[in-house]
């Protein structure tokens, strides 16, 4: 069920040479992390971008921004979020540049961290902080590699290593198995219920393992299934989501989109294919798979 859940950006057919989406290959590594991503190799800035739209995902991101010009890199830790914001990059414009990032899911980056979660939803923290295995190993080796490929196999063998020692739970991981199969519409009570804790307990453990409670990682995990209905089905109706999702009614599923997304489900369909002429000729959706027994 974990593999099968994809939640998607609020521009999904994004695809260029500033932007690629890669797949571990590492079946296990897929439970928790969705995906590497940032620039295919080093290019040169030339104008200032305009910003992006960033929706809720349910995931957390370490991200690296490498300035060959420089010679400097600003490196993050970006905990889940519950609500929409717009980013721009830090880099100067004449620099040459790259970005590479590692985007886990909500309930995975805990398992390789070094440190609680609590407390990280809509903050911006130092690797160092919670992930110094990772960042002492892959920092020093970004300016070697020059593809997005080639730092993504890198990466993904340090976590592969790494998972002889992840951190988990098992009432954590119960209550994220119902969470997906109930497509984010149980409550925080019937997530308890399923995984046989407490209300309070289940918080508690979200809240160290997530930084964010039951309730929030429901609703967003609802509204991520919704925005992928939206965006693959081509006849999506509202009135039928807003049964499959149990929705109050139509309001109430506008009300919460909007309140993520930041627009309406037209407006968000229309920014969603703003780059859709740069779709690849392999699939509508930029995810590529790192190629089996490379490491």
């Amino acid at each position: 069920m974990r593999r099968s859940y994809l939640p998607i950006t609020a521009t999904p057919f994004a695809a260029g040479p500033h932007y690629r989406e890669i797949l571990p290959s590492d079946c296990g590594l897929r439970n928790y992390i969705r995906c590497f991503w940032g620039s295919e190799k080093p290019y040169r800035k030339m104008t200032m971008p305009k910003p992006e739209l960033v929706i809720p995902d349910t995931c957390a991101d370490i991200i690296y921004y490498a300035d060959y010009t420089d010679n400097k890199i600003i490196a993050g830790f970006c905990g889940p979020n519950d609500r929409s914001f717009y980013a721009y990059d830090p880099f100067e414009a004449g620099h040459l540049v790259s970005t590479f990032c590692i985007r886990f899911y909500a309930w995975g980056a805990y398992a390789f961290s070094e440190d609680s979660l609590s407390d990280t939803i809509n903050g911006f923290f130092d690797v160092q902080s919670r992930f110094r295995w990772l960042d002492c190993q892959l920092q020093k080796r970004l300016f070697e590699m020059k593809t997005i490929r080639e730092t993504a196999m890198f990466a993904q063998q340090l976590f592969v290593q790494q998972m002889l020692s992840v951190r988990q739970n098992p009432v954590v991981d119960s209550a994220v198995d119902a969470l997906l199969f109930h497509r984010g519409t149980l409550s925080a009570a019937g997530l308890a219920k399923e995984a046989f804790v407490s209300t309070r307990q289940l918080e508690r453990l979200f809240r160290e393992y997530m930084g964010i409670t039951p309730k929030k990682i429901s609703n967003l995990v609802r509204y991520q299934y919704l925005w992928n209905d939206i965006i693959k089905n081509p006849g999506f109706q509202i009135l039928d989501a807003v049964e499959k999702y149990n929705y109050t009614d139509q309001p109430h599923l506008m009300r919460e989109f909007k309140r993520y997304h930041t627009m309406d489900v037209k407006e968000a369909r229309r920014y969603a294919c703003l780059d859709v002429a740069n779709i690849q000729d392999d699939g509508a959706y930029n995810w590529y798979d790192l190629p089996k027994g490379g490491m």
